[in-house]
């Protein structure tokens, strides 16, 4: 009895570190923007098989990047506060156990994206090579790897659209955009926030200022945001979305911006975890308000 309750509690320890190795919470809000983005581009085209293919083929590419990610990171994370504690930094899982769980999410997440159509398995593979093997070693080199790995980041959008759509459309090209800009004001304020960490393990995802976050990166944060209104007009200008949404999204955009500039004017803690919030809330809302016209119109 006693070695079956042994045996039960070491399986749960390997599932917990599993779960940390491919950062499962942050992998769920990749795919819920994938999905929400398949309800918005499917409507009447939505198949109940590609919505479980996409969800599955997501679901394992961005585990197998997570873990490749960790892999490549493992001796870094041992410097880090908010990272030391993960199963391949601490030594609790083998490093070529943690090679052999990506190789099988990445073969997993193909095949189910393949079974939707080539494209969507082609952009799944170059969303995970290119978080991989080049947004995560370039944050030791240069603050270019955000928009780097803004890119990867935004994808799931532009394979649902593939997904729904069968090929590439401008609708998907700008709700890609939309969350392509996102990401900045995201990844700065994150990065603001562990800043003494990142850079004392080597990482520059934000400029420093005399031991400080560069402030510029507030201010910029709002240039991205407001950007956002460029990729709603498109859709505006084609009727396809309703002018009260159009107005909804624009003032949920300038909210986002606000956050950012404030970030920009205190450069404190204070402000960075506001902007971060913010960033968590406001792609849901986007998205969210985007199935709504749907139904609408």
């Amino acid at each position: 009895m006693r070695s079956v309750q042994t045996y039960t509690l070491h399986l749960k320890h390997i599932v917990a570190d599993v779960g940390l190795l491919v950062k499962f919470k942050l992998s769920l809000m990749v795919v819920f923007s994938s999905l929400a983005s398949y309800i918005i581009f499917a409507r009447e085209q939505f198949s109940w098989l590609n919505f479980a293919l996409l969800c599955l083929g997501g679901m394992f590419i961005t585990f197998s990047a997570n873990a490749i990610n960790q892999v490549l990171e493992r001796d870094f994370d041992k410097l880090m506060v908010r990272t030391m504690f993960r199963p391949l930094a601490e030594g609790r899982m083998s490093v070529s156990f943690a090679i052999l769980l990506a190789g099988l999410f990445a073969t997993f997440g193909a095949l189910a994206l393949s079974a939707i159509n080539p494209m969507a398995a082609t952009l799944g593979m170059f969303s995970l090579v290119l978080y991989a093997f080049v947004y995560t070693p370039l944050k030791r080199y240069s603050t270019l790897a955000v928009p780097v790995g803004a890119i990867p980041g935004a994808l799931p959008t532009l394979i649902a659209g593939v997904a729904a759509q069968n090929g590439l459309t401008n609708e998907a090209l700008c709700l890609f955009g939309i969350q392509y800009l996102w990401q900045f004001p995201h990844f700065w304020s994150i990065a603001w926030l562990g800043h003494q960490d990142y850079t004392q393990a080597g990482f520059k995802l934000i400029k420093d200022n005399n031991g400080s976050p560069d402030p510029a990166f507030g201010l910029y944060s709002a240039f991205y945001a407001i950007l956002s209104i460029l990729f709603l007009l498109p859709s505006l200008y084609n009727s396809s979305l309703n002018i009260l949404f159009f107005l909804v999204l624009t003032i949920t955009i300038l909210v986002y911006a606000f956050f950012g500039f404030n970030l920009y004017k205190r450069n404190d803690r204070t402000s960075a975890r506001q902007l971060m919030f913010c960033s968590i809330i406001y792609l849901p809302v986007v998205l969210f308000v985007f199935i709504l016209n749907n139904y609408m119109n």
